[in-house]
């Protein structure tokens, strides 16, 4: 199975220093620690902008077939472990779709938006 993680590393927290690495970053350097550390079947991408500005911390989830799925206000510095159990909950369904009791409370309160599999196309 393949599953991508997308990670907005352009997303700025109010308290961010300016001249400093952006919270969307830290997010992906803590993610990329953790995964590290783990034996998850995940591919992690940094994109420019995921369009959700005012709910910084913000990821999406995607797979081909499945639901995708965009996160948003999570905390750059303890999200990593959180954002990691929600995608091995995601990777463990036939469609993408995670009940809800049964996701990590972050991705409970911070679903930004759920989108349909992609129609496949036959030529």
């Amino acid at each position: 199975m393949s599953l991508t993680l997308y990670v907005c590393t352009t997303c700025r927290a109010a308290t961010d220093d300016p001249d400093g690495p952006r919270a969307g970053a830290r997010l992906l350097d803590a993610l990329t620690a953790a995964l590290a550390e783990r034996d998850t079947p995940v591919a992690v991408e940094a994109v420019e902008c995921l369009s959700v500005c005012k709910r910084p911390c913000t990821v999406a989830v995607a797979s081909p077939g499945r639901w995708t799925y965009v996160y948003g206000d999570l905390d750059p510095a303890s999200a990593a472990d959180t954002i990691l159990d929600g995608i091995s909950r995601y990777a463990a369904t036939p469609d993408g779709l995670v009940p809800w009791r049964e996701r990590p409370d972050a991705f409970r309160k911070g679903v930004v938006a759920r989108i349909p599999p992609a129609p496949v196309r036959s030529a």
